[in-house]
């Protein structure tokens, strides 16, 4: 099956102008609208409640192939009230995605024994550590920044022995990555929780792969709440400004002299993240990857 994408090309600084297009395009039957600078840079961090744009956005929808893409385009130049417009239209032939990027990822070393490895190849090194991972529905393969910070974390801290027998809450587990690697490294337990259900269903099919089913426990966010679960070390791979808000529930679940490591993070937010959580954590160390950092603390 092929797809239709229709980009339209915006030369405006008024953010409004590309979210109503966006809007719109959902209107007429988008199966995903997304927006890119015309550099093809995606959008990484807007502020809470805010979608920032470049003033030369393309706003790029993809449709199933059916669709009348000249029709589209002509209800939207009718909607905007313009009779010219910047777009283009090109069919995307379908693919096995998954497989195209499975070709693509090979394993990966984080520190000094820890690998993330897809199921079709293997990691020949004595006392490596593996944790084995395919793309699934939820972010969290360790190819990013964000969560290549965490694994090393994870790594530096079962080096000196720091997570043995630990109770580990990842929350925003997404994949359950990080509360995988935690208990292949020796914690005794991982509590790995999102809002997400997809994730919660990608953290259990690979905790089941990985054989650690018995030592992951995932919960929807509202379910963790009613639990009284406090963790020895608290993990977060999620954005500044949700874990700005989330600072007084992570210092709640993380026991008194536990660990703290935050990532997801530009590091333009640094000063926010640091304010936010130094009142309940003493801030020991920020580690920096291209404009991604990971803040890492002690509870006090």
């Amino acid at each position: 099956m092929s797809w239709i994408q229709i980009t339209v090309k915006l030369h405006l600084a008024d953010d409004k102008y590309a979210e109503r297009i966006a809007s719109e395009l959902d209107n007429y039957g988008a199966i995903s609208t997304t927006f890119m600078d015309n550099q093809d840079d995606p959008i990484f961090e807007p502020e809470l409640n805010k979608i920032e744009l470049w003033p030369n956005t393309n706003v790029v929808a993809l449709f199933e192939n059916d669709v009348d893409a000249q029709q589209i385009i002509d209800n939207l130049k009718t909607y905007l009230k313009v009779t010219e417009l910047d777009y283009e239209v090109e069919v995307i032939e379908d693919q096995d995605w998954v497989r195209v990027w499975m070709d693509q990822f090979h394993p990966m070393k984080f520190g000094e024994k820890l690998w993330i490895c897809p199921s079709n190849q293997q990691v020949d090194e004595e006392g490596a550590v593996v944790v084995d991972l395919d793309p699934g529905l939820a972010f969290g393969t360790g190819t990013h920044p964000t969560t290549r910070m965490c694994l090393q974390y994870l790594d530096s801290l079962a080096v000196t022995n720091a997570l043995q027998d630990k109770v580990i809450i990842d929350y925003g587990c997404g994949s359950g990555i990080l509360g995988i690697a935690a208990v292949k490294l020796g914690a005794k337990m991982a509590y790995c929780v999102d809002i997400d259900p997809q994730a919660i269903e990608a953290t259990v099919s690979n905790a089941k792969n990985n054989q650690v089913s018995d030592k992951i426990k995932p919960f929807l966010v509202e379910d963790f709440a009613k639990e009284n679960i406090l963790g020895d070390i608290t993990l977060a791979n999620i954005l500044a400004g949700p874990l700005v808000e989330l600072a007084p529930t992570l210092a709640q679940l993380t026991k008194k002299d536990g660990l703290l490591a935050l990532s997801g993070i530009l590091d333009i937010k640094e000063k926010d993240i640091v304010t936010a959580y130094s009142p309940n954590f003493n801030i020991d160390a920020i580690a920096h990857d291209e404009e991604w950092i990971r803040v890492t603390g002690k509870k006090k």
